[in-house]
């Protein structure tokens, strides 16, 4: 969409110039092909179960071969049930792997909530790893394994921390409860791993696993926020379930807990995540792994529910997770959570929806939702506007509808003119989706300001049904060199149609000469008239020079002959005769005379002047 430009003529409107989508797609460097996910159905559940502090995490994520659950020598780290698809590499088999909390006797705060936790993992599962230390057994493995035996089919003893067969014989005395087989791994190490995986293999039927290939993969929810505005509850409240502990206690989750469930037959998949404080508030490093796995679920995730509190209104650290969500070009719905605690005035929502605007222009286009989680207010119009963000984030856009639609930005609002700030659109392109992103090619992508791709955004965001979402636009250059292994043959025919004629053989007729330039093309005649003129031009300059030579040699040889003539004549002239008395050189040589004699009016002047 070129457009030409003057210091009084506006923009004029111009043809767009097309490219092939594809080659538009490939030059960006984008890509529009969906992901297809797999899920399975009815897998049997293995849970890790034990006291504090002997390796339940570590175990975790020895299994998954990721860092899933957050592993720290200190105890009681882990609080809420954190479960995984886990699929062993050695077999292929695929399972539900549950990471519990420690097992106390002394309990006091979250303890009760997180044994309660524990052992409700426990009652659906179809294996119990029962995780011990191999160093040292205490009351609370005693009581925990008397509280197992009404499990006992289902129990595989596994001894941790055998780092090395030393130990496996003080490990024996774990046997004397009774539990068969006994496995001795160390999950830090890595050591007996795969009998731990072929005894888990053995126990396990899998006869009833289905495997299910999405097409649409479902939506995935993460619900993020600052500690204490009711992440989990909302989580409970959308699964159905209580999937997550629920305390008036900062900072109860830690771990990323996932749950899901299926409503307007879509499927949702919902991630709780740990508050996040502000950087200078962390201090203890579980904190700081919460958080820091927190921010990185962003990046698995689809849309983002920011929670903030309806009492307190918008922080700071509100707008650097909003922040996070953005920059990764996810959905954001701004939810003001406890909604039930706000009075029931006329335009109270209104009011609050105004302010938040207000103090955070740039998510202007996010939508904000009041909602209580607790009672279970707002729920369904959440869903609602989940499953329509998801819709914009893979809307596809065609080229030619995006560069009509550009074409017809730049002749409303024209660019900026001036000497540096001139370009030209050429096109535009769809890159992806989801996140969504688009790409202008222009002849100076320099030249063209931040304030004028903003309003490019804003113009795809409200022009293209994309109004609710954050997108990128990128200008980059248009002129693209194409390296080619070589020139093609029509390349290699007009290259030889340049080249000059060979000049004739010395002696050629008159005819032969007449005949070859008949027969030359435009590009040739061109060069013979060319070289004909310079070598012209050539012959008149050293005729020149011939010209200057010969005068400056005459005009030297009638000099000369004057200057002979000159002394011939003195020679030739008469000598006077020679007088009496006087033998003088001036009457000797004829050439020196003697000077005139002065009038007597000369005389008298000179003697007045003195």
């Amino acid at each position: 969409m070129e457009k030409k430009t003057g210091r009084v003529r506006r923009a004029e409107n111009k043809p767009v110039e097309r490219a092939s989508e594809a080659g538009a797609e490939a030059e960006a460097g984008g890509e529009l092909a969906p992901a297809t996910r797999v899920r399975y159905e009815n897998l049997p559940i293995v849970v890790i179960a034990g006291r504090p502090n002997v390796g339940k995490s570590t175990l975790y994520n020895r299994l998954l071969h990721k860092r899933r659950a957050i592993t720290e020598p200190t105890p009681g780290v882990t609080r809420d049930a954190v479960d995984s698809v886990c699929e062993l590499r050695e077999s292929g088999k695929v399972f539900k792997l549950i990471d519990t909390g420690g097992f106390k006797l002394e309990r006091q705060g979250l303890d009760e909530l997180v044994v309660a936790k524990a052992l409700g993992s426990l009652e659906g599962a179809d294996l119990i790893l029962f995780l011990v230390d191999a160093m040292q057994i205490t009351p609370e493995d005693e009581e925990f394994a008397a509280l197992l035996r009404k499990w006992s089919p289902k129990i595989l003893l596994v001894v941790n921390k055998a780092d090395s067969p030393d130990r496996d014989a003080n490990a024996w005395t774990h046997a004397a409860w009774g539990f068969d087989p006994v496995v001795f791994v160390s999950a830090e190490h890595g050591r007996n791993i795969d009998q731990l995986e072929a005894a888990v293999v053995s126990r396990l039927d899998f006869s009833r696993v289905v495997k299910v290939d999405e097409e649409r993969a479902p939506i995935r929810l993460a619900i993020m926020g600052k500690p204490n505005t009711g992440k989990s509850t909302l989580l409970n409240r959308l699964v159905g379930e209580d999937k997550s502990i629920v305390s008036e206690v900062a900072g109860t989750t830690r771990d990323i807990v996932e749950g899901s469930f299926e409503r307007k037959g879509r499927r949702f998949t919902v991630l709780d995540t740990a508050g996040i404080r502000r950087k200078g508030k962390v201090t203890e490093n579980v904190e700081y792994y919460s958080v820091h796995r927190a921010i990185h679920v962003v990046e698995d995730c689809d849309v983002v529910v920011l929670m903030i509190d309806a009492v307190e209104g918008l922080t700071d650290q509100d707008k650097k997770i909003a922040a996070f969500a953005v920059d990764e070009g996810r959905g954001v719905i701004l939810a003001l959570s406890k909604w039930d605690t706000m009075p029931e005035l006329k335009n109270t929502f209104e009011a609050a929806r105004d302010k938040l605007r207000f103090f955070f222009g740039q998510m202007n286009y996010a939508p904000v939702l009041p909602i209580s989680a607790q009672k279970g207010e707002g729920m369904d119009k959440l869903v609602n506007t989940i499953i329509t963000l998801h819709a914009q984030l893979g809307k596809r856009i065609e080229t030619s509808k995006l560069n009509k639609a550009v074409e017809t930005w730049l002749e409303q609002t024209p660019p900026p003119v001036g000497p540096r700030t001139r370009f030209k659109l050429r096109y535009a392109v769809q890159t992806s989706v989801n996140p969504q992103r688009f790409v202008i090619f222009a002849s100076r992508p320099d030249a063209v300001s931040e304030a004028y791709i903003s309003f490019l955004r804003n113009k795809i965001r409200s022009d293209l049904g994309l109004d609710l979402i954050p997108l990128t636009l990128e200008v980059k250059a248009s002129h693209v060199p194409i390296v080619r292994a070589g020139p093609t043959r029509a390349e290699k025919v007009k290259e030889k149609a340049k080249r000059p004629a060979p000049a004739p053989r010395a002696g050629t007729s008159k005819k032969v000469k007449a005949a070859a330039a008949a027969h030359q093309g435009p590009a040739e005649k061109r060069e013979s008239a060319r070289l004909a003129a310079a070598k012209k031009l050539a012959a008149g300059k050293k005729e020149n020079a011939a010209k200057k030579t010969s005068v400056e040699q005459r005009g030297a040889a009638g000099r000369k002959s004057a200057r002979a003539a000159a002394g011939r004549k003195i020679a030739a002239a008469p000598k006077p005769a020679a007088t009496g008395g006087r033998s003088s050189s001036r009457a000797a040589d004829p050439r020196k005379r003697s000077a005139p004699k002065r009038a007597p009016a000369d005389k008298g002047r000179e003697r007045r002047g003195s």
